[in-house]
């Protein structure tokens, strides 16, 4: 799952207003961000592997220290811990709690749409629903997600300029194109360029939502 998790992102916002809403962009991604590290350096694998999903091309053999269950659990609690941390005055608990559940919440929205190869401990114990064998189906759940976040973003905050209403939908228009697009484009190249081209663009969609935030409050 890609755009569903952003989804996540402006429900979030809407449930604890203090919560920068770039800070829960990077918290929804954040399993992918270490994940496209660790491949780069060698501690994580992926193959490309055309078919093995009707949707992704990608094998996703050894992630364990990012997509299993207990990991991923252990990522949203340090987030938690580090959110708090740098922020003691301004949040209380159950906004940092907020923040390692976005960031748990990665593997429960891919537990979804990959096929079994996420570990529930580890490596071993692998599971996965495979709803990217049903592209229409995969999609329209990716889309329903982001929309309905962003709905309950927009009920929960106002405009404070003219670009204020309509630049935040409009960005999530992007998104959804931009993801449609990608996946009816060809397979990557080689491996190395999947996980550079995922961290500039988990990093460059955090940075156009710090922009755009600033336009609502």
């Amino acid at each position: 799952m890609f755009i569903g998790h952003y989804g996540v992102s402006f429900a979030a916002k809407a449930v604890d207003k203090r919560i920068p809403l770039w800070v829960l962009f990077i918290a929804a991604q954040l399993v992918d961000i270490f994940w496209t590290i660790f491949v780069l350096l060698g501690v994580e694998q992926v193959r490309l592997a055309p078919g093995i999903t009707a949707t992704s091309p990608l094998d996703f053999y050894f992630y364990p220290y990012t997509h299993s269950l207990i990991a991923s659990l252990v990522w949203g609690a340090l987030a938690m811990l580090v959110y708090r941390a740098l922020r003691p005055r301004a949040e209380t608990w159950r906004t940092a709690l907020i923040v390692g559940i976005a960031v748990a919440s990665h593997w429960i929205l891919d537990l979804l749409v990959h096929r079994p190869d996420l570990a529930l401990f580890g490596d071993a114990l692998k599971v996965g629903f495979g709803l990217w064998n049903y592209p229409l189906v995969s999609t329209g759940l990716e889309i329903i997600f982001l929309v309905g976040g962003m709905i309950l973003y927009y009920r929960s905050t106002t405009p404070i300029s003219p670009s204020g209403k309509y630049a935040m939908a409009i960005f999530g228009i992007v998104m959804i194109a931009l993801f449609v697009m990608s996946g009816l484009g060809p397979p990557p190249p080689d491996t190395t360029s999947i996980p550079i081209v995922g961290l500039v663009m988990y990093l460059t969609l955090t940075a156009i939502v710090f922009w755009l935030e600033r336009k609502r409050k």
